[in-house]
């Protein structure tokens, strides 16, 4: 089983340059033929590329060198510069070093330079003058760029759902996607993001989010806290997601939206819709009422466990896609796409 990773610290090395050439050129009768060592070739770079099909960062490995430079040859032949070695990213990755975000690579096919290669050196035709007509000095290729990066992954998905442990969002994710997170009667069974994607007739794509449950003091890291808070942070829209069967679950939602505004100011305003689950259950219905007489925003009720209403919420999570899709068009965007 390949299982979501959303952070690698990899260790990038440019490739060396090669060395310079040293030779003189000697033909029959031309003795005297001056110098004709070529200078190396530079060192391959190491590239990290957003790819749209790469999804997690488990394929990434902890080390990765680039090609080295060839060495000059005679006849003044320059080495060939070293070959640069890409490495695929998801969408969404986050580039730190000692700290620092150094890049932020948010559409497929952005690239950023991890590690340079080294320069070349120079061979002795380089150092050829009018004061020093046949020169033995050389140089070596310089040695290529090291550094520790550390990656991180902010999912890019249209929609996240967000609610406490045993809401019932990996079930619902189930439900209406062909994703397969884990189902339990325990708290946190979900311990990373899962993202399924709902096909709609016109061959649109939905990308959702199942991010771990929260609790209260999650912005504080409590619980699994802020490793997945920072997922629900690329979210186009928010599906809260709320166990009609507890008592006063208008509370879950204002604890819920209080620990994302706490996390980042205005991540609680994004456009949401608020999803009551286990209407099946006899208390559900009764706090149905109740529940939209707490909240302003739109209540759809259903279960995830016998699929009862689940066209109410695909009909209107498609609603919320193509509002986001023409937003993104208007401000001369490109909207992301799965």
């Amino acid at each position: 089983t390949r299982y979501f990773v959303d952070h690698r610290k990899v260790r990038v090395v440019g490739g060396q340059g090669g060395g310079g050439g040293h030779s003189f050129y000697s033909e029959p009768r031309k003795i005297f033929g001056g110098p004709d060592g070529g200078n190396g070739g530079d060192g391959g770079h190491v590239i990290l590329k957003a790819d749209q099909q790469t999804k997690s960062l488990s394929s990434v490995l902890p080390f990765y060198q680039g090609f080295h430079g060839e060495k000059g040859g005679r006849k003044n032949c320059y080495g060939a510069n070293g070959a640069y070695v890409y490495v695929k990213v998801p969408v969404g990755t986050l580039v730190k070093e000692d700290g620092k975000v150094v890049a932020d690579l948010t559409q497929h096919g952005e690239e950023y330079v991890a590690a340079y290669g080294g320069a070349g050196g120079k061979g002795n035709r380089f150092f050829l003058s009018n004061e020093n007509r046949a020169p033995t000095l050389f140089t070596p290729g310089e040695p290529g760029q090291e550094k520790v990066l550390h990656l991180e992954l902010k999912t890019t998905a249209h929609a996240g759902l967000v609610g406490f442990p045993n809401a019932g969002k990996s079930s619902l994710l189930r439900a209406i996607s062909s994703a397969k997170p884990a189902v339990a009667a325990y708290p946190f069974t979900t311990l990373n993001p899962h993202v399924g994607i709902v096909h709609y007739q016109d061959y649109e794509q939905v990308a959702v989010a199942d991010i771990p449950g929260l609790i209260k003091g999650a912005h504080q890291n409590r619980g699994l806290g802020i490793a997945f808070l920072r997922h629900i942070e690329r979210c186009r829209f928010l599906l809260y997601v709320v166990d009609l069967s507890v008592s006063q679950p208008w509370i879950q939602l204002q604890d819920l939206k209080y620990e994302l505004e706490q996390y980042k100011k205005g991540l609680s305003e994004r456009p949401c819709v608020v999803i009551g689950n286990k209407i099946d259950l006899a208390q559900s219905r009764i706090n149905l009422p109740l529940l939209k007489e707490q909240t302003d925003d739109r209540v759809i009720a259903l279960s995830a466990l016998t699929g009862d209403n689940l066209e109410e919420l695909l009909l209107h999570l498609r609603e919320l896609y193509d509002t986001f899709v023409k937003t993104e068009q208007s401000r001369g965007q490109s909207p992301v796409k799965w």
